[in-house]
């Protein structure tokens, strides 16, 4: 089987792939490939398995340009994928759900932390030399015991956060479509997504990119939160209309954020590069060598048990 991989991911795959005997072609390119540039490796390549990552735009072009049975996606999410087109040409999707549970819910942990003790911003106060001495007033943050917080999205990411965070001593409200029997013993309550934002000291958003969850966020939900009220995003960018957040933060409809996610990514809104009361990071939320191995682990085992005649273990619903 010939095996194309659109960008160098850990080598924990790539072995799998080269030992189970794979003629395997890893792109060269140091970034994201064009569509012009992925088509023509593929019509040239002619793989039968496709390695792809949640940067690539996977369509019914991509399929028709190779005899593609199976496409393992390096990534949780899949909406890069047009799984209809996959459904029509019975080509197989798996993805890595999981794996990356706790290195996301440790990151928005400390999201969380960051926003609200001010680390970013006391750190550039620091290094410019701003500092001459204890204040008493001097970068005032949020005391977090004691405090609300909002989960948007209660699957594995959110129950984490939730748990992580209820044992610092918050309490934990959370939104989703069904009741979460983990977070009920916890003492966590479920309430609509209205009653969440205007209750919540801080919201994380956990929630998966469809078209029902695009600008899942957005002005009128910016009017309903506390103008102290803290947002966190580390699932994906378009869940939250930019735009309108840059206006609530302006305004100071709420008070600060924190995002690993970008609805335009790899752009990000310049005005929201200009505050003080935000941080950016560049989508690392599952950035541990532990997490990206396992990933490149699965997603390479998935094509070998596919070419092996097995089932894989993770594959994507094309309903």
């Amino acid at each position: 089987m010939k095996v194309y991989v659109t960008r160098r991911i850990p080598e924990v795959g790539l072995k799998l792939l080269e030992e189970a005997g794979f003629e395997l072609k890893v792109s060269e390119k140091d970034g994201v490939l064009s569509k012009e540039e992925l088509l023509a490796e593929l019509r040239s390549f002619q793989p039968e398995a496709l390695l792809c990552l949640l940067t690539d735009t996977i369509d019914a072009e991509v399929f028709d340009a190779a005899p593609i049975k199976i496409c393992a996606t390096y990534s949780v999410g899949f909406n890069h994928i047009d799984l209809k087109a996959a459904k029509e040409r019975g080509i197989v999707v798996t993805h890595t759900p999981g794996v990356l549970t706790d290195a996301v819910a440790e990151f928005t942990s400390a999201a969380i932390f960051s926003l609200a003790k001010r680390i970013v911003e006391a750190d550039k106060f620091t290094r410019a030399g701003k500092y001459k001495g204890w204040e008493p007033t001097l970068l005032l943050g949020m005391e977090l015991k004691g405090k609300v917080l909002g989960v948007l999205g209660a699957g594995r990411i959110g129950t984490r956060v939730a748990q992580i965070m209820h044992a610092m001593g918050l309490k934990v409200l959370y939104y989703d479509i069904a009741h979460n029997e983990t977070l009920d013993k916890m003492g966590a309550q479920m309430e609509d997504k209205d009653t969440l934002l205007k209750r919540a000291d801080i919201v994380t958003v956990h929630v998966p990119l469809l078209d029902s969850t695009r600008h899942f966020l957005s002005e009128k939900e910016f009017q309903m939160m506390k103008d102290s009220a803290l947002l966190i995003n580390t699932s994906r960018g378009p869940v939250i209309d930019e735009q309108a957040l840059v206006q609530a933060l302006t305004t100071g409809q709420i008070a600060g954020a924190f995002l690993d996610v970008f609805e335009n990514e790899p752009e990000i809104n310049p005005a929201l590069k200009e505050m003080d009361n935000v941080i950016l990071t560049p989508h690392i939320a599952s950035a541990t060598r532990e997490t990206r191995d396992k990933m490149s682990e699965m997603a390479g085992q998935s094509i070998v048990d596919f070419a092996n005649g097995k089932t894989p273990e993770h594959v994507v619903s094309l309903d």
